[in-house]
């Protein structure tokens, strides 16, 4: 029996056990989730453009408006497939089912995620795809390329993304090793983050940024649109972990949102605690960091957690986020939003912390975890660094110091997003 009729036999059973009822709310939560999913673009965009200059929104918004783009085109046209390959494995470390889209007339999905549509899988799966080059637009802002970045994030969501993917959530080696990483703690997060670390090491720092042994702040030019952004990206984390569930399981779905959700609010209050006790003040960057640093953490085992795990894994990530921006600045890796610290960093603690407060902690399973974070981070970041030194050594990856002092709205775009403000630069 080929795997089409083993898959429409499988849904089959489902709808005649479940009921047509439960397959349709099932595939309706799916749907949701990706929607949430979707708006946490709109997220990005805010919080990146509220936390860099003005005189770059535009390249901001361009960016984060035309990776979805090329994230779900490129799902379409490749990743998907192999992301998931179904039965066309090379060992568990590589495969690929061919290009396109393709299912019978009924839209009904393959064998391996049968509670809903081929179609509601692909835009679910689709919409997290282009988060892990989002992720690396944030970190190397106001100095790259929008020609280079382009290329890069397109091959980055066509190919390294997916591979990585297909490890655990395809199928591959290391789900069956056994790693766990719920939504993405390290297959979404740290991947970005790890493709977002070789890009800022080839770019270098923006100009003025560390002069003469010191860190010269350069101050966001809007913390209400960063505020509406990491607000924004907090509703989508509705979508991204509790769409996770693959269900509309009641129970499940439920412990996944509060679980999220304590552990954003204990991000906060362990960014709040820590970023007023050591650098006197109560800095709103920081404590927005530490949202987004709990809503990271939480992602790898959002669905194993208790409550009061989910407090102690947020809490620590926002003592972490503090900390590692600073630590950043220390080493001279210019990161204009802190997203190496978010999603890098704390990614990986999530991801270490499942083998910690998880269902299956123990050393087994940390040492499961360690391995997982190591192997991902070393293909992903030979992967992204390959790219990016390729077109350092071609086009180029770096705007020009006129370009740079100019903005790139104007350099690159040749427009202003707010043109009736008098512009004040920063060097």
């Amino acid at each position: 029996m080929d795997t089409l009729s083993t898959s429409i036999n499988v849904i089959s059973t489902i709808i005649e056990t479940t009921g047509t009822a439960v397959f349709t709310i099932n595939n309706l939560w799916m749907m949701i989730a990706a929607g949430l999913v979707f708006i946490m673009h709109l997220g990005f965009a805010s919080l990146e453009a509220g936390l860099t200059q003005s005189k770059n929104t535009v390249n901001i918004l361009f960016k984060n408006s035309v990776i979805p783009v090329i994230g779900l085109l490129t799902y379409a046209i490749v990743g998907f497939n192999l992301m998931y390959p179904g039965e066309n494995f090379a060992g568990g470390i590589f495969g690929f089912s061919g290009f396109g889209l393709w299912t019978d007339g009924t839209g009904l999905t393959k064998a391996y995620n049968p509670g809903y549509t081929y179609w509601t899988d692909f835009l679910f799966q689709g919409m997290f795809a282009a988060t892990a080059a989002t992720i690396v637009s944030g970190a190397v802002a106001e100095r790259v390329k929008l020609s280079s970045f382009l290329v890069f994030s397109t091959l980055f969501v066509a190919i390294g993304y997916p591979v990585v993917g297909m490890w655990k959530w395809g199928g591959g080696f290391l789900n069956e090793w056994g790693f766990y990483d719920f939504a993405g703690s390290t297959i979404v997060h740290s991947v970005g983050g790890w493709g977002a670390l070789a890009g800022v090491i080839l770019l270098g720092a923006r100009k003025g940024k560390y002069v003469d042994g010191k860190v010269h702040p350069i101050p966001g030019h809007s913390m209400p649109l960063a505020t509406i952004g990491v607000f924004l990206l907090w509703l989508g984390w509705f979508g991204f972990n509790g769409g996770s569930v693959l269900s509309a399981d009641p129970a499940a779905v439920s412990l996944v949102l509060v679980t999220t959700s304590l552990a954003a609010s204990a991000g906060a209050i362990g960014a709040m605690v820590t970023s007023w006790g050591y650098l006197k003040k109560p800095d709103i960057s920081m404590v927005l960091n530490g949202i987004l640093a709990g809503l990271v953490g939480i992602t790898a085992g959002a669905d194993q957690m208790q409550p009061l795990s989910a407090c102690i894994i947020g809490f620590i990530a926002g003592i972490i986020v503090v900390f590692s921006v600073l630590l950043f600045d220390k080493i001279k890796l210019d990161d204009p939003v802190g997203a190496l610290s978010v999603h890098l960093v704390c990614g990986i603690w999530g991801t270490f912390a499942v083998g910690i407060f998880g269902n299956l902690a123990g050393w087994h399973q940390t040492l499961i975890q360690l391995s997982g974070i190591a192997i991902i981070g070393s293909f992903t970041f030979t992967f992204a660094f390959g790219i990016w030194l390729g077109l350092k050594k071609t086009t180029g990856i770096r705007v020009s110091q006129e370009e740079e002092k100019e903005g790139l709205d104007i350099g690159e775009h040749g427009m202003s997003a707010y043109p009736d403000f008098e512009r004040i630069s920063q060097y």
